[in-house]
């Protein structure tokens, strides 16, 4: 099918959310890089993400599903096909007891708040992780000793074929950054947390302790896609990089920042090549220096 032809097709099924057209995809993810896709998808409702995938299947249409974009490198010549993005479309969150029902677009800050009012312990660790509840379940997002594998009971997903599914704890299969989403092509829909009551003030003032960590070692102030590697088992990526001498390090407007080595960021007009380059020259470094291989936690789509 034809781009303009996707585009009509999308504009008949999203009557509730919204579709574009060559839409840069630098509008859409923390590292405010990347080019244009195809085909922009808004879902309004659940059922609209379900329409979507149904319409792409039956039209032999590439896509990709994405939630706020917090973790994701975009190529420079963008992405051929449909992106269908969950994001602030869909972001209800609800409390019940000691749970909290969270749509996939809901982000981790919010539904953290939301467990802090109605004094509900546990998700402290999710407070300052700048992602939406979709791609941390997706990824199994952590940090400061918690993972979201500690908290979530339930996950309600879109497969393949469209249909909702629902997978318990186990059966989500998390492991260090991965869970049985990628494998399996599937959607986060909404997420059930547990958590235990606790004393508001206990919570609070451990949120404001984790956060303030953040604030003074991470560089919060300039775009990235959060840990551009994986932890390698044994060591700290951002000590290897450090200890390798790359400290501020640059190609073109991407740097190893200077206050947290373990982040890549965008210094104003950084390209998608720009970062590259730069993930490999670490990447490269590190190896010969420690005998390490730095595996990249960011995901990097596009056409290259």
């Amino acid at each position: 099918m034809k781009k303009q032809e996707i585009y009509d097709l999308f504009k008949n099924i999203i009557t509730n959310g919204t579709v574009l057209i060559d839409e840069p995809m630098k509008n859409h993810t923390s590292f405010k890089i990347g080019g244009p896709v195809d085909i922009l998808v808004m879902p309004g409702s659940l059922e609209e993400v379900s329409s979507s995938i149904k319409a792409c299947k039956e039209n032999d249409i590439e896509y990709m599903v994405m939630g706020n974009g917090s973790n994701l490198l975009i190529t420079d010549k963008g992405i051929r096909g449909v992106i269908i993005k969950i994001a602030e479309n869909l972001n209800e969150v609800k409390v019940e007891d000691n749970k909290i029902i969270a749509q996939s677009g809901a982000l981790l800050s919010v539904v953290s708040k939301m467990a802090l009012k109605h004094s509900l312990g546990g998700l402290e660790f999710a407070s300052g992780i700048p992602g939406s509840l979709g791609g941390a379940v997706a990824m199994n997002a952590g940090a400061y000793g918690g993972e979201m594998k500690d908290v979530i009971s339930k996950v309600k997903c879109i497969d393949l074929d469209g249909n909702i599914v629902e997978f318990t704890n186990s059966e989500m299969n998390f492991g260090y950054r991965q869970s049985i989403v990628q494998k399996e092509r599937l959607i986060v829909v909404e997420g059930e947390i547990t958590l235990k009551e606790e004393d508001y003030d206990k919570i609070n003032e451990y949120m404001k302790e984790l956060n303030k960590k953040r604030t003074t070692k991470q560089p919060l102030h300039l775009p990235s896609a959060g840990s551009t590697f994986k932890r390698p088992e044994g060591y700290f990526a951002g000590k290897l990089i450090e200890d390798s001498g790359l400290r501020g390090l640059r190609h073109g407007d991407a740097q190893v920042s200077d206050q947290h080595c373990g982040f890549i960021v965008n210094l104003g007009n950084a390209t998608s090549s720009d970062v590259i380059n730069l993930i490999r020259t670490v990447q490269k470094t590190v190896k010969d220096k420690f005998g390490v291989q730095l595996e990249t936690e960011v995901k990097i789509i596009g056409e290259q």
